[in-house]
């Protein structure tokens, strides 16, 4: 195969087109869906204040209303997307119905292992869910690259390649399943249905990125460097030649 060597410089660019996302949009997702629901599980719990069912009732309705309306406003009719709010409508249903912390926590597990599983699915015909992401010609010159691979003789190394990488994508969905499970199992001991309880509510949601989305996260950060270097070896260009530069 040919290999061309790799640079920091290179490393980074693509970092930033796969994790690229306005900081304001970031925030606000942060807001609405952690930090809301957190504040109001912790302060207005309290039977002098809202009271227990509806501080669970409204902590969990607002990032339901968000997610309804950027899926709306957006027409994002991705299957992840209807899953997150399913995921919302459950949690809050469960916690209003004062369900054992047992059946929160297979929730909490079931929608990254739903992921997981489709993920997985993807790789039942000739192309993986990641060859979308390395064949997007809004950011890939996808004809150079393919022509590159043809040239030096490396589809099979390269379809190989991505298909690797899915499974690592898979993988890291699997884990944020785990440890979901292992979250609501370890932070939820108390008695479903009192301040108690919507006390570790939110501390479980102060625990979820730290915990559940952060170790995903820098394996699939590793994962798409590798990927990266991979198809700079097997296709010989570099970064300027695999960009869509306007893109």
């Amino acid at each position: 195969g040919i290999s061309v060597g790799s640079s920091e410089n290179e490393d980074s660019q693509i970092l930033s087109e796969f994790t690229q996302k306005k900081p304001g949009a970031a925030f606000k997702e942060l807001f609405v869906n952690i930090i809301i629901p957190i504040m109001i599980l912790t302060n207005l719990s309290g039977e002098d204040r809202l009271g227990i069912k509806l501080a669970l009732f409204l902590a969990f309705l607002l990032p339901l209303i968000y997610g309804l309306n950027d899926y709306i406003k957006n027409k994002n009719t991705n299957f992840f997307s209807i899953l997150g709010i399913i995921s919302v409508s459950l949690s809050g249903g469960l916690a209003l119905l004062e369900a054992d912390a047992i059946y929160i926590a297979i929730k909490e597990a079931s929608i990254p292992l739903i992921f997981a599983c489709a993920i997985l699915y993807s790789l039942r015909g000739g192309e993986s869910l990641i060859h979308y992401f390395f064949e997007n010609p809004t950011l890939i010159n996808v004809q150079k690259v393919l022509s590159s691979l043809e040239a030096a003789n490396n589809f099979k190394s390269y379809n190989k390649l991505l298909r690797k990488g899915t499974v690592v994508f898979a993988l890291s969905f699997l884990l944020s399943a785990l440890l979901n499970f292992l979250l609501a199992i370890f932070v939820l001991t108390g008695e479903p249905g009192t301040e108690e309880f919507n006390y570790q509510l939110a501390k479980m949601l102060a625990l979820s990125f730290p915990v559940n989305a952060l170790p995903p996260m820098i394996i699939n950060i590793v994962n798409i460097i590798v990927v990266y270097r991979g198809m700079k070896k097997l296709t010989g260009l570099n970064s300027e030649e695999i960009f869509n530069q306007k893109g």
